[in-house]
């Protein structure tokens, strides 16, 4: 009965072995996995970084009103001034029509009712 025992202690032994030895594997992975989506991901916002410098440069506003000027004629692009721009006082906005109240009932007597 003992030597039974040592053996059955023996393959447990054994296959928690085998299961620590897969799962560091698969901890291994998924590490070098994770590392490399943070590589990815800092490549990415170095990229984005670029792409922001680029839009801030082709965006100059010498350079755009210099292009306006250039394609005037196909565009007809205007100058933009103060006094093209409006408050939203100005704003027309439409009627609030509201529907009218049919089969009213009183809360104040219902909950006095109730009381």
């Amino acid at each position: 009965m003992r030597s039974l025992l040592y053996v059955l202690t023996a393959f447990a032994v054994m296959g928690l072995a085998f299961w620590a030895y897969r799962e560091n594997y698969h901890t291994q992975a998924e590490v070098a996995e994770a590392r490399r989506l943070q590589a990815e991901i800092a490549d990415l916002r170095e990229r984005l970084g670029v792409l922001k410098a680029e839009w801030a440069y082709l965006n100059r506003p010498d350079r755009l009103r210099a292009l306006a000027e250039i394609n005037f004629g196909r565009l007809g692009l205007l100058p933009m001034e103060p006094r093209q721009f409006g408050d939203v006082r100005e704003v027309p906005y439409p009627g609030l029509s509201l529907l009218p109240v049919s089969d009213a009932v009183d809360a104040i007597a219902i909950e006095g009712a109730n009381q």
